[in-house]
């Protein structure tokens, strides 16, 4: 088995985002050394079940991972290369917010092995940036970006539209001037209400109302338009790029190929099998120091669940999926993978596209991808 792609989660934040369901936690202090030495332990018990290929992506993720000292990204970047090896030219990526006291770190980093940069702006508003939760203001905002740009090679930044009230001319001059920064990359989300979050119980106590989903579709249609005369084309449902400018790390998960998760709550896929570490931190060190690693759960994938896997997240890219090559890498028939009804009538109401084996969902049918899937994946893989 080997793995391609590397996934590190750190779990802390300085203070827990009202949308965010991601696996993040505040706490008072964090024991570095401990943390040091839990995750080197990680990523040796994964190594020692995926050696082969050298890896081509490292993705800090969160949580804040640019709360985390230089040195320990440096540590766990050169303990990465020694049981893996790095493929030339591999991206190494950060997540980061935009607060003047992370972006001192960026220099750091960057010597650290960190080239490529993701920075949680999440909006060009101050208003906006206080309803979201976010401890930064726009201004802190372009000096982190222009840090940033002048420490590493790519950077990306996040932005959140199809706020309450966000209207079609608010969000085209907020999305031109994010343009204008000449990142070659942007990853663009509506604004969704989580289960569990803090603006899921807002929107139930009528604290505020999200925006009608026709008037999101809308924003959705200017966003594809706006970033692909911009030269930064829809690669992904929400991910925008120069061609080449794609996160490689998320095209690793998007083409199914294999990849390791470590740290707390973190997902990996290896020879078959879905990895998920312990959750809560504590829980995650406890397991660390009891068995050498931090696995909550590993347990084997059936063909139809992976071929299901790999067509819910291929059809997200703009690319589409292979099914000649899905059949042959599952030993499954086309029929087994896809509703030949659903196909049909989706490629006559202009929804999908196909070519040869080659099949993906257009820009009509997008934005509404998740019906789209219900119409094309075959129900036996939809129920796997």
């Amino acid at each position: 088995m080997s793995a391609r792609a590397l996934y590190i989660h750190w779990p802390f934040c300085l203070k827990k985002c009202p949308y965010c369901d991601f696996n993040s936690h505040v706490r008072d202090g964090v024991d570095i050394a401990l943390w040091r030495e839990s995750l080197l332990a990680d990523l040796r018990h994964e190594a020692a079940l995926t050696a082969g290929n050298p890896l081509e992506s490292v993705f800090f993720g969160g949580g804040t991972p640019s709360l985390m000292p230089p040195a320990l990204v440096e540590s766990l970047l050169a303990e990465a290369e020694r049981l893996w090896g790095f493929a030339p030219g591999i991206e190494i990526t950060l997540e980061a917010n935009p607060s003047s006291v992370e972006a001192e770190k960026f220099a750091d980093l960057a010597r650290a092995g960190v080239n490529r940069v993701s920075l949680g702006l999440q909006a060009l508003d101050d208003v906006a940036l206080g309803f979201l939760g976010r401890l930064h203001n726009v201004a802190e905002s372009l000096k982190a970006l222009a840090t940033a740009q002048a420490h590493f090679g790519r950077v990306t930044f996040d932005l959140i539209y199809a706020r309450p009230d966000h209207t079609p001319e608010a969000w085209a001059a907020e999305l031109a001037r994010a343009l204008a920064f000449g990142t070659g990359h942007l990853s663009l989300y509506q604004l969704t209400i989580e289960p569990g979050t803090r603006f899921a119980t807002m929107v139930r106590q009528g604290a505020f109302t999200p925006l009608d989903d026709d008037l999101a579709a809308d924003l959705f249609a200017l966003t594809r338009a706006m970033t692909a005369s911009a030269g930064l084309p829809a690669y992904e449902i929400s991910n925008h790029a120069r061609p080449g400018e794609e996160s490689r790390h998320n095209l690793a998960y998007w083409r199914y190929h294999d990849y390791v998760g470590v740290g707390p709550g973190a997902h990996g896929r290896r020879g078959g099998m879905a990895t998920v570490r312990h959750r809560k931190p504590e829980n995650w060190l406890e397991a660390i120091a009891n068995t050498g690693h931090g696995l909550s759960e590993e347990r084997p994938l059936g063909r139809s669940e992976q071929a299901s896997e790999a067509l819910l997240m291929g059809l997200r890219l703009a690319e589409g999926i292979d099914l000649a090559m899905l059949s042959a890498r599952f030993g499954l028939a086309e029929t087994e993978l896809v509703d030949c009804k659903g196909v049909a009538m989706s490629l006559q109401q202009g929804l999908v596209w196909r070519d040869g084996s080659r099949i993906g969902v257009t820009e009509a049918g997008m934005p509404v991808l998740d019906a789209v899937l219900g119409e094309v994946v075959a129900a036996g893989l939809l129920a796997a």
